[in-house]
């Protein structure tokens, strides 16, 4: 009898026999593959996650917390919505371990644009019934069940992952009475509902379901949305969901006037309402006074130097956040350091839109870092904007919206492309720490991560940047350059190439490179600005037939081919549009290349009908 697990969302009875690989948990342990672990409120990744000093934010903490633990109110969704900064994440993580201290903490999911493990809702769904399944034995149980007798739920809506991973084991553990709904944990917390992106798949070369992805992102967030409606709200399950996000689409719409939550949520706009001017006072009188006590000096800062940074801030938190980030870079002179954030704050009666001063703040680090990077001799020539937005188009991906593919590369390989030296990247970005860090991903895979959201949206809108903005095309333009310049100045024979990618006398980041460079330039080339002379230049240095050469040895690996494979129709299509367009300006030059393409063409071919 120990052997049978009961399965009563379905009406079924799941017999194992016991045996070794047939256990009920084997469906914990596929659900473990699916789950996001970084999202959890006491995730190692979230180690220095942001949240509510003693005695800050006290009135609207206050206010979900008498809202959670009134279990009888009507409304049992809370949407808390306010710009990007506004401190919502520091509200949500200390919520969390309040919630947690009581006991009282079902589930928390912490969403990131800038985490490919937690930047969709594909994992919140089964990563929340992993959480609940840790504190119930019974419902660990009953979810694993579900899991093994269908291991593709995974891959169904959102709505059938809840009912049948949530919903279905929570009734059934009721009904049976194996579950005190009085004393089971009814907390569940998702913070950052916006910085969910459309994609469920971000890997090399895939393209998305939708070309418009940001139509995208806000169906999954609205679906999301609907689901908790349908599977939590309407069927009075006695869970209390908070969620926070910035205010746009998805929920926006959800909560205005005849949207689907108004009537059933109770809602906070992080607004005037909630002055956070005292609570950023006492964040950066108590920063300063401990950089005080480290540099023995307690006198290094001013009160109206606060007040000025407090009234520069305009009620975002992130701005304060990224100010004592910047001024407590232990290898440099906190003191001077704030004389350059104050030189970029706005005088008293100046009017300021809610991002000015932190597009000061961001401008100057920037436009400092970019002027010590180019004033070392190494560095001459170089374009330090343009690099450093090459990487940070990198950690969210190259979009190549012809193809509707995304190009991602470890941050040493774009390096190498980029033509810099080894570590180069920890370098470029040396005085950019405030702002943006390297991590190591699974395999020791180095990738640029963003502190703050609302730095990425500086440095792509050009009304923010102003002189400090780069295009997208302008990165792929010097992309499409380096990648030429690493086919034709490579110092390989290429009458005499072995075999395999990996027996080039090559270092490992320099065989990488190349590769990204044989097998990406045309898509750089597509979205590139006029090349003309360029891909001139790299015609007559044999750069096609050099090219041709490098592919076979894709051609020759299996398993390599088979993931470029499939993208080959594609990558075809694009050089000849591409050179289409060149023919009427250079069409000796398009002639050479239409050559080149039709005999790579037929290579190619050949070699997927034979696969």
């Amino acid at each position: 009898m120990r052997d049978i697990q009961y399965f009563e969302a379905s009406h079924i009875t799941v017999r194992s026999s016991g045996g070794v690989g047939d256990t009920p948990n084997d469906g914990w342990e596929l659900l473990l593959k699916n789950i996001a672990p970084n999202s959890l409120h006491d995730s190692s990744a979230r180690y220095d996650a942001p949240k509510c000093d003693e005695d800050t934010r006290v009135e609207v903490t206050d206010e979900i917390m008498d809202w959670i633990q009134n279990c009888d109110a009507p409304q049992r969704l809370l949407c808390m919505t306010g710009p990007a900064g506004a401190g919502k994440s520091a509200l949500q993580q200390t919520i969390a371990e309040r919630c947690t201290e009581s006991g009282i903490l079902s589930a928390a999911f912490f969403c990131s644009s800038t985490d490919p493990t937690r930047n969709t809702t594909s994992s919140i769904v089964p990563t929340i019934a992993y959480q609940m399944g840790l504190k119930h034995h019974g419902f660990r149980s009953s979810v694993a069940a579900a899991v093994k007798h269908d291991p593709s739920i995974f891959s169904r809506s959102l709505r059938s992952q809840m009912d049948v991973l949530i919903v279905h084991p929570f009734r059934s553990l009721r009904r049976t009475q194996r579950l005190d709904t009085n004393t089971f944990p009814y907390a569940i917390l998702i913070d950052g509902l916006d910085e969910c992106i459309g994609k469920y798949d971000n890997t090399l070369h895939s393209p998305p379901a939708d070309i418009d992805d940001r139509r995208q992102a806000e169906d999954r967030q609205a679906e999301l949305l609907a689901a908790i409606r349908h599977c939590i709200l309407d069927n009075n399950l006695p869970f209390r969901v908070f969620i926070a996000s910035r205010p746009e689409w998805a929920i926006r719409t959800a909560l205005e006037p005849g949207g689907h939550l108004r009537q059933m949520t109770y809602r906070i706009e992080l607004s005037d309402k909630y002055d956070a001017s005292g609570d950023m006072r006492r964040y950066l009188r108590r920063r300063f006074e401990d950089i005080g006590l480290r540099i023995g000096n307690s006198q290094w800062f001013s009160e109206d130097a606060i007040e000025t940074l407090v009234r520069a801030a305009s009620g975002q938190f992130v701005y304060v956040a990224t100010v004592h980030k910047y001024i407590s870079e232990r290898r440099s002179s906190p003191e001077e350091r704030l004389k350059v954030v104050l030189t970029w704050t706005p005088h008293n009666g100046k009017a300021v839109c809610p991002f000015e001063a932190l597009d000061r703040l961001y401008a100057s680090i920037l436009l400092s870092a970019k002027d010590a990077y180019e004033v070392v001799d190494t560095h001459h020539g170089r374009n330090f904007l343009i690099l450093s937005r090459a990487h940070h188009m990198n950690a969210d991906a190259f979009y190549i919206s012809s193809a509707s593919i995304f190009l991602n590369f470890p941050a040493d390989v774009l390096s190498a492309l980029l033509g810099l030296e080894a570590r180069a990247e920890d370098i470029l970005f040396s005085d950019l720490r405030s702002l943006v860090t390297h991590e190591k991903h699974d395999g020791g895979v180095l990738r640029l991560r963003l502190y703050h959201k609302t730095f990425s949206d500086f440095l792509e809108e050009k009304s923010r940047a102003k002189e400090l903005f780069v295009p997208a095309s302008c990165v792929y333009t010097h992309l499409a350059k380096c990648c030429m310049q690493h086919i034709i100045e490579c110092s390989l024979d290429f009458d005499s190439l072995p075999d395999r990618w990996e027996d080039l006398p090559l270092s490992e980041q320099l065989k990488c490179s190349l590769k990204v460079a044989s097998e990406d330039l045309p898509y750089f080339l597509d979205e590139a600005n006029a090349l003309d002379d360029e891909v001139a230049d790299f015609t007559h240095h044999d750069g096609w037939p050099k090219l041709h050469k490098l592919l076979l040895l894709d051609m020759a690996d299996p398993s390599l081919w088979l993931r470029y494979g499939n993208n080959w129709e594609t990558w075809i299509k694009i050089l000849r549009h591409f050179t289409d367009d060149l023919a009427a300006r250079k069409p000796g030059v398009a002639a050479i290349i239409i050559g080149s393409l039709e005999k790579l063409d037929r290579d190619g071919n050949a070699l997927v009908h034979e696969m």
